[in-house]
């Protein structure tokens, strides 16, 4: 995208912001429905409906998924997607359906990273999913990840392989899951009885609502029922590429941007420029796509041909996954680490130290050293403050570890290692002096 397109997105994005800044949460989920629906392009979440339409008309179906409340997360503005002068067009080549909450979402054919607050998936008129869009590695930062020009060319990809459906359905079939736990997000136990299948507009439709990270949670919260630790795939869910060395274009459907050393894609054999077309036979469309086949890869042993683009050749290569390769990703950017982080670490978040304030303490680069940001201060976030750690304390040691470099390790060894009653010794550094606390697991 040209910089004066970006300037634009931007001063979009901030006239929008003013403009709903004074608005409840309550406000923006009825206004949203009111502009949406009088403005008659997207059809506002009846989604037997678009299925219909798209049945009807022969046109491919985008569904997209956004969670209105969560303003903070959005990615991509949904004024500026209407508005862009090269998806728009591309738009009107399907039959467009919005969601905005997970209340009834069916959970056998809306399978995706519940940490997004922006999803979209393309469908066929009979369900056979195109590929999906939406992805998030950080908080705050989503350039990387995501954009307006990434967004078009999957839609381009959808529509040509609607165009060619008949000779592509079969591999299409792994885009569609395994039969989930529960039908639809209040059947979890965790949702079950304080949600409807549906949202309250007669009532306070805000708080009806299922957030996609609700799903994530609930998800959790019943394997952790069943079992003392959560299943590896559980806790390390969609891995982001970055996670095997991949570093994609997010203005591309599946570029290789960079290629980082010593991973399993540098030993595979992806360079830079690659356009990899398909990953264990499936066709990609986006970098969420790449994370769904990574998603569903076994977490040990894995073998995922990948059909490459290199120039005017076209080569296959092989992407082998060693035991381990999950933990590489980063999941304490999720939201749903919040609930981790009160399990784990009593409410504490904590943030690597950059190099320059290693130094001026004397910490080696490569020693473990974690930042308190925030301490949870209301129960039941409030154990480590209980324990008596405070803000900018740099945790050193974990239950005895100091190769704990990311909370992330943090999160998953004393998610895997502790249970409900285990008290765990931490050291600190506070005020340049070392203190040993204990923190109870809760």
């Amino acid at each position: 995208m040209t910089r004066y397109c970006w300037l634009l997105c931007l001063l979009s994005v901030l006239l929008t912001a003013q403009s709903v800044s004074a608005q409840s949460r309550e406000d923006k989920v009825r206004n949203d429905r009111k502009k949406v629906e009088a403005e008659g392009f997207w059809i506002y979440g009846d989604l037997a409906k678009g299925f219909e339409q798209a049945k009807q008309t022969g046109k491919p179906l985008l569904v997209l998924l956004r969670c209105i409340p969560c303003e903070e997360c959005v990615k991509l503005d949904d004024d500026i997607i209407d508005q862009h002068p090269r998806v728009r067009p591309l738009l009107d080549k399907f039959v467009c359906v919005r969601i905005v909450s997970t209340n009834g979402l069916d959970l056998s054919l809306f399978q995706y990273d519940t940490d997004q607050s922006f999803a979209a998936f393309m469908f066929n008129a009979d369900r056979t999913i195109y590929g999906r869009f939406g992805t998030r590695s950080d908080r705050t930062e989503w350039a990387g990840d995501v954009s307006v020009e990434g967004f078009g060319r999957a839609l381009e990809g959808a529509l040509d392989l609607h165009r060619r459906f008949a000779d592509v359905k079969a591999s299409l079939a792994a885009k569609t899951g395994p039969t989930p736990e529960f039908k639809a997000p209040e059947k979890y136990p965790q949702l079950a009885g304080k949600y409807g299948s549906t949202l309250d507009y007669s009532g306070n439709v805000a708080r009806s609502c299922i957030h996609c990270h609700q799903i994530g949670d609930a998800q959790r919260e019943y394997h952790l029922s069943k079992s003392r630790v959560l299943p590896e795939n559980i806790l390390f869910q969609y891995p982001h590429p970055k996670a095997v060395g991949l570093i994609l274009d997010p203005e591309q459907r599946a570029v290789v941007k960079e290629v980082t050393e010593n991973t399993a894609a540098a030993a595979a054999g992806f360079k830079s420029g690659d356009v990899i077309e398909s990953l264990a036979g499936q066709p990609l469309l986006s970098i969420a796509d790449v994370q769904w086949v990574l998603h569903h890869a076994a977490s040990a042993g894995a073998s995922l041909p990948a059909m490459v683009r290199r120039g005017k050749t076209t080569q296959t290569l092989t992407l082998k996954l060693d035991a381990g390769w999950r933990r590489k990703d980063d999941i304490a950017w999720r939201a749903s680490s919040w609930q981790l982080r009160r399990k784990a670490m009593g409410g504490l978040f904590a943030k690597n130290m950059p190099d320059e304030e290693r130094a001026k303490l004397k910490l080696q680069p490569d020693a473990m050293a974690l930042r308190i940001q925030h301490v949870g201060q209301y129960a039941p976030h409030d154990v480590a403050k209980r324990a008596g750690f405070l803000k900018d304390d740099i945790i050193v040691s974990f239950d005895g570890r100091t190769d704990l470099l990311r909370e992330t390790d943090v999160l998953a060894w004393s998610l895997e290692k502790h249970q409900t009653g285990d008290k765990v010794e931490v050291q600190i550094l506070r005020n340049g002096e070392r203190k040993t606390l204990t923190l109870p697991i809760p």
